[in-house]
């Protein structure tokens, strides 16, 4: 018997499309971080080598004072019904905004969309809880878009994490977790709410300038930077470009020098990423090009009067977009060599990121000499098993090339003592 063209092509459809769904998942779970994860499943599952570097890695740190200052919280609205994501990535009408949230949706675990919410920190506190001697995670609120009038713009905000659902999830497991507001200076109610956290016991607040809309060098923003003085808040900010929020009209925002009008204010401002991505224009000079972001934050940080004040955040340092064409003049192999500046630096993981596969290139860092071939391969191991630890024992066994003792110090990785944050239970 002989089908039609027509008839064969309509048989055959079906599957097609559940063999497209295949190859999409198969993709979808390569770029991004789908594994095999069991959180109960112990160090015994690793072999000795994993064991050993991990041992390694924890050596002369205070498990105490152990803190991660930058993980994401992914809210879609199924548990935390005020958070949202925008509709496009949700949307196959907008297919590579939708392929990026699903990439970002593989790496946190979230396979059911209804229940993605508590599949994200199901997956977050089970990656944390199986950390043998874990410190802290700082967990991020993330406010929305705000245009200078101060009218809300929800058709610039990607995403929003509200912070009275950070402050739930931090005090769910305080063992864990440790809450960050996000509060846009734009916000009629901007003030109230700084004082408001910071009374429920919140000690940071996060900005992301570039994807919220927000110039750091405004002028109006000084009864906001003055109300943070008086509470004590300290301000965890993005600086460089941002590559994984749409910030296209607004990457200006990103320049780490904006951060002086907060550090005038008597504000202290830690700096995420080390501004290690992209280019500035030099606000000191008009009349150059533009300049390296990582060497704006070098030269704010070098400022005799923001001592003690500023810092830098090594979060997301390692992704392969942020170590250039030559890895032995990238930002991390300048850090590295620079022990005076490790002495102002805290650690970030930046979580979900270390769990997407595209962004994580051991094959480069081990080429680059700053890991051995053995250590790629037992680093890739811990990364099977727990991305999250793995982003910390790869910057711990981490060393420069042309300095076997050019290493990060054990300091980046403590809470600094003068932020007053109270011990880990």
């Amino acid at each position: 018997m002989r089908f039609s063209g027509k008839v064969a092509n309509a048989a055959l459809a079906p599957g097609v499309l559940v063999l497209g769904a295949i190859a999409l998942w198969f993709v979808l779970n390569r770029v991004g971080g789908a594994y095999v994860f069991e959180s109960g499943s112990g160090y015994e599952a690793l072999s000795p080598a994993a064991n050993e570097l991990i041992a390694r890695a924890y050596e002369d740190i205070d498990r105490r004072r152990l803190l991660d200052l930058h993980v994401h919280v992914i809210a879609t609205g199924t548990s935390c019904r005020e958070c949202f994501v925008h509709p496009d990535f949700l949307s196959n009408l907008n297919p590579l905004k939708h392929m990026r949230f699903r990439v970002y949706a593989s790496a946190a675990g979230i396979n059911d969309f209804e229940q993605a919410d508590e599949q994200y920190m199901e997956r977050l506190t089970g990656l944390a809880g199986q950390i043998r001697g874990h410190g802290r995670y700082v967990i991020l609120a993330f406010d929305r878009f705000f245009n200078p009038d101060g009218s809300l713009n929800l058709a610039r905000s990607e995403f929003y994490v509200s912070n009275d659902y950070v402050l739930s999830l931090a005090a769910a497991r305080p063992d864990l977790f440790v809450a960050a507001a996000s509060v846009h200076p734009r916000r009629s109610d901007a003030l109230q709410e700084l004082t408001r956290v910071r009374n429920a016991g919140v000690r940071i607040i996060k900005w992301l300038p570039n994807a919220m809309g927000i110039d750091p060098a405004d002028p109006r923003n000084g009864p906001y930077y003055d109300r943070m003085r008086q509470l004590g808040l300290v301000l965890l900010s993005h600086a460089g470009d941002e590559a994984a929020v749409e910030s296209d009209q607004t990457q200006g925002f990103g320049n780490p020098l904006l951060l002086r009008s907060a550090l005038d204010h008597g504000v202290t401002v830690v700096i995420a990423h080390c501004a290690s991505l992209g280019r500035g224009r030099d606000l000191d000079r008009a009349d150059t090009p533009l300049v390296s972001n990582f060497d704006l934050f070098l030269r704010l940080m070098q400022e005799p009067r923001y001592k003690g004040h500023v810092f830098g955040e090594i979060s997301a340092m390692l992704q392969f977009n942020r170590l250039g064409q030559d890895l032995h003049d990238s930002p991390v192999a300048r850090v590295l060599l620079d022990s005076e500046l490790q002495k102002r630096l805290v650690n970030g993981s930046d979580y979900p990121l270390p769990a997407i596969n595209i962004v994580v290139r051991t094959g480069m860092i081990r080429d680059a000499g700053f890991i051995t071939d053995a250590e790629r391969e037992t680093l890739n191991e811990i990364y099977r098993y727990n991305p999250l630890l793995f982003d910390f024992v790869l910057k711990r066994t981490l060393r420069h090339p042309e300095n076997a003792n050019a290493r990060l110090a054990a300091s980046i990785f403590m809470v600094p003592n003068s932020w007053e944050m109270t011990p880990n239970p």
